[in-house]
């Protein structure tokens, strides 16, 4: 209950900021993902059991062969794409450098939930274009 003149401006100053928070926050979640599917991009073949952002060295180890070189290309489209405001896009690795890469990182017992696309960046980040 309001009290006062200084008490009602206060409450309403507060519903005000968690109004203006509210109004970013859903913005914020209505840009994500924009532009975005889920599904893979065209000839790249079966991919592995999880979304491109969450595939683990525990997926690529349970993985085939096709499912893992579909997703190599699912990163690849990922973390090669454009790069907000430059112009230009990601870096990328040569398909067979990105499957020696995960082939030889997840085949340490450690590495069993690190993500594909993070090791792949990193790489990339690293590789000469």
């Amino acid at each position: 209950m309001v009290h006062d003149a200084a008490e009602a401006g206060q409450a309403l100053k507060r519903g005000r900021a968690a109004l203006a928070c509210a109004a970013v926050a859903a913005a914020a979640i209505a840009g994500c993902g924009g532009g975005e599917t889920n599904e893979p991009p065209v000839g790249a073949g079966p991919v592995l059991g999880a979304p491109v952002r969450l595939a683990s060295c525990d997926d690529w180890n349970a993985g085939s062969v096709d499912e893992r070189l579909g997703t190599i290309a699912e990163i690849q489209n990922y973390v090669g794409g454009p790069v907000s405001g430059t112009g230009a896009n990601g870096p990328v690795l040569d398909p067979q450098q990105a499957y020696d890469l995960f082939k030889n990182t997840c085949g340490e017992s450690f590495a069993s939930g690190f993500r594909l696309y993070k090791l792949y960046a990193r790489a990339a980040a690293f590789t000469p274009q």
